[in-house]
């Protein structure tokens, strides 16, 4: 696989039609993704000093994060009245060349910042409830 540009690594937010239509939240310079498979330690006095883990039984969780200049697009309303409302809603994460993830989210964080002579910036952090698809 070439190397991928990272303006083409895309976070997009569903708007929970049938079938439902993803759009990229805008102002985005930076997109993360981080997978989570909690282990589950079973080490015990039979262990022979080192550790030990139970296969397939810890809880796996997507985190997605992104950060990038505020341009008011529908994508990052959509975000605000999001926050806080505990509310879950489908977002993907595209990886050109590699594959989407798509589940469903919910906006944990959102944070706002200005300089007095630069443009105005958020980040924001989604964390996974259920499965999470790759396609």
């Amino acid at each position: 696989m070439a190397a991928q540009k990272g303006k083409a690594v895309l976070i997009k937010h569903g708007n929970g039609a049938s079938p439902e239509v993803f759009s990229t939240i805008g102002g985005l310079r930076s997109s993360s993704i981080t997978k989570n498979d909690e282990a589950v330690d079973i080490t015990n006095k039979d262990s022979a000093n080192a550790r030990e883990l139970l296969g397939g039984a810890g809880i796996k969780s997507i985190t997605i994060s992104g950060s990038g200049v505020f341009t008011d697009s529908a994508a990052e309303v959509s975000l605000r009245g999001e926050f806080g409302a505990a509310a879950f809603n489908n977002y993907q994460f595209v990886i050109p060349d590699l594959g989407t993830y798509t589940g469903a989210f919910m906006v944990a964080s959102l944070e706002y910042a200005g300089e007095y002579n630069g443009e105005a910036t958020y980040n924001v952090t989604f964390e996974s409830s259920g499965a999470v698809t790759f396609a």
